[in-house]
């Protein structure tokens, strides 16, 4: 294993990376090292004011057939209003405008770019100080999704992303064809928010998952994704009621040629299916798919609607699903079982599919997963588990799993289909989150024992990880906090991003070392919009090919801490514990450094240290 000393001496290699703009021959990209530490991801955001430098819950796709081929996707608040425009102490969701970031990288992820298309944006009302008229959106530039706006919706975050190959007029997927992106998220109806109340809606319910889908010819450039026409316009997939919240998607195609149900792409969710009843159960874990390039969609129920925290084949509900195809075809679904406590004594569940998507296995409980819920924090109407301290940032999810398979794509020659696993896991407590990485080597009937594989003192947040498709690395990226859990706001805090790699020989996974350590940065700089808490949002991500992984993290190294905000979140928690008057929120624009508020998406690329 090389230090990280090794990639001082990679100049040469880097300068090539960043002078390319679209390289798409896979010979080509299979002989090239990657080497990029650290670059901004979400490269057209401002670094203030709050809330457009706002950007979290990244997500990252390769294109397996043309693998210095990036995407990035992260909830990415661009285009919404400033604090000053209304009332200074308030920093809303502006009514009608999409947060679902979208960045590329043709060089492998050494540089990125945003392109700017055209939607509903606020990002011209800046207000100014005092009160004023609020924001009037208008139609303009959007740094997010297009083709919201002009469809009735709006993109609303929880980026999930996947590259598959492009159907031709018969409906015969080839790589020759070229590729296709899907992007998945979240999306409420365009008159949400708007008053008078209007009925004219383009699904029932509060939340839906939609895709948005980009092809390439044969793979994705600049020219392409610069074109706003080149996008499909956004299609409706989960199925609502008036009374259905679809949340924590996540999509994956089947990208190898040699899988009988090869194109195919699957999207799976967590359906809340009574919110109106103020505890959103039922709430089943629901699997989609799509068998001609994501025109249509077919909904399966995978799991029991039961919430039930007395019976280990219920749970108290699930979400944080996370979905992969091996060569053969076969489709896993793994998703977080919740139960009750703090922390609570949940579960990881798998589910399958042997035929495409036209039927499921029974879900199978594959093992304990303790989620890190150390404190709970009251957000202004209800409460939130945190792990870094008083006012923290939420960690509802940091127990969902995250898997890979060694599937061989594009073509599935040479596939392991060995099957890798992560999750933060909060058995040993407060001080001891720990990093898990598990392996199932027989199509995950069994898995390995839990191993520990963060570094000493991180308390991890979040994880992902990844495989090369010819089984031979492992790279492993996790968010974590390095201070202790706060009893008070005005101790610093510290958020980390960590890439690691690891060997696999014959199967065995082997011990993870250091690729990257990020610049520290104060999570206390972050923020809900309500200014309650903290806020990093829910994902890490990794990928790989057989010669490098990239990995995207949240960060807050550019984020100023706001002595004012600390007091004002003390003082609330204080008054809703006491049951007394919450004081004045601070107006951030004017009471806090220029770039408090702003987090951000970095990331690295890293050649494989041992080929």
């Amino acid at each position: 294993m090389k230090s990280n000393h090794w990639f001082s001496h990679s100049k040469s290699v880097l300068s090539y990376l960043r002078a390319a703009t679209a390289v798409t021959l896979f010979s080509a990209a299979a002989a090239m090292a990657v080497v990029a530490i650290d670059p901004l991801v979400n490269v057209g955001s401002p670094s203030s004011p709050f809330a457009q430098n706002k950007q979290n819950e990244p997500a990252l796709a390769v294109d397996a057939n043309h693998p210095l081929v990036l995407v990035a996707g992260a909830n990415d608040e661009i285009d919404v209003e400033a604090c000053n425009a209304g009332a200074d102490n308030t920093c809303p969701f502006t009514p009608g405008v999409g947060t679902s970031g979208v960045y590329f990288s043709f060089n492998g992820g050494a540089t990125w770019i945003q392109p700017t298309y055209t939607g509903f944006s606020a990002r011209a009302c800046l207000g100014v100080v005092g009160p004023d008229a609020g924001c009037t959106p208008v139609v303009g530039p959007i740094g997010t999704l297009p083709w919201y706006y002009e469809n009735g919706l709006v993109s609303d975050g929880d980026p999930a992303l996947a590259f598959g190959p492009k159907p031709d007029a018969n409906g015969h997927f080839s790589w020759a064809n070229g590729s296709r992106l899907y992007y998945a998220n979240l999306t409420h109806n365009f008159t949400d928010g708007f008053p008078p109340p209007s009925r004219d809606e383009t699904f029932r319910g509060f939340e839906a998952i939609a895709v948005s889908r980009i092809d390439g010819a044969p793979d994705l450039t600049p020219t392409i994704v610069s074109n706003k026409n080149n996008w499909k316009v956004p299609v409706l997939v989960s199925k609502q009621s008036a009374t259905t919240f679809s949340d924590k998607e996540q999509i994956w195609a089947d990208n190898a040629e040699s899988s009988p149900f090869f194109g195919n792409c699957y999207l799976c969710w967590s359906s809340f299916q009574s919110l109106s009843s103020g505890n959103a159960a039922p709430n089943p874990m629901v699997v989609a798919t799509s068998r001609d390039g994501g025109n249509t969609w077919t909904q399966k129920q995978v799991t029991t609607a039961s919430n039930n925290p007395f019976n280990p084949k219920q749970g108290f509900g699930r979400s944080g699903c996370t979905v992969r195809t091996d060569s053969n075809g076969v489709v896993y679904v793994l998703a977080n079982q919740f139960a009750v406590g703090t922390p609570g004594q949940g579960s990881h569940i798998l589910v399958k599919s042997f035929d495409g998507g036209h039927t499921w296995t029974p879900p199978k409980n594959i093992g304990l997963a303790v989620d890190t819920c150390f404190s709970v924090q009251f957000d202004g109407t209800s409460f939130r588990c945190v792990e870094d301290g008083v006012a923290g940032a939420r960690d509802d999810l940091s127990s969902a799993p995250s898997i890979d398979i060694a599937n061989g794509a594009p073509t599935g020659s040479g596939a392991t289909n060995e099957i890798l696993r992560t999750w933060v896991d909060g058995r040993d407590g407060v001080t001891s989150p720990h990093v898990y990485t598990s392996v199932s080597t027989n199509a995950g009937n069994t898995w390995s024992p839990p191993v520990s594989q963060e570094t000493s003192g991180d308390r991890g947040y979040y994880s992902a990880i990844a495989i090369s498709p010819n089984g031979g690395d492992a790279y492993l990226v996790y968010n974590a906090f390095t201070t202790p859990f706060r009893n008070d706001t005005t101790s610093l805090r510290s958020l980390v991003g960590v890439v690691k790699h690891a060997d696999i020989s014959g199967g065995v996974l082997g011990g993870f070392s250091d690729l990257h350590r990020s610049t520290p940065g104060d999570p206390r700089g972050s923020s809900q919009n309500n200014l309650w808490l903290e806020f990093l949002g829910d994902y890490v991500y990794a990928v790989a090919t057989n010669t490098y992984g990239a990995a995207v993290w949240n960060d807050t190294r550019n984020a100023a801490d706001c002595p004012a905000i600390d007091t004002w979140r003390q003082a609330a928690q204080d008054a809703i514990a006491n049951g007394t008057a919450v004081p004045t929120k601070p107006a951030p624009q004017q009471d806090c450094p220029a770039t408090f508020g702003n987090s951000d998406i970095f990331g690295g690329s890293f050649a494989d240290p041992t080929p």
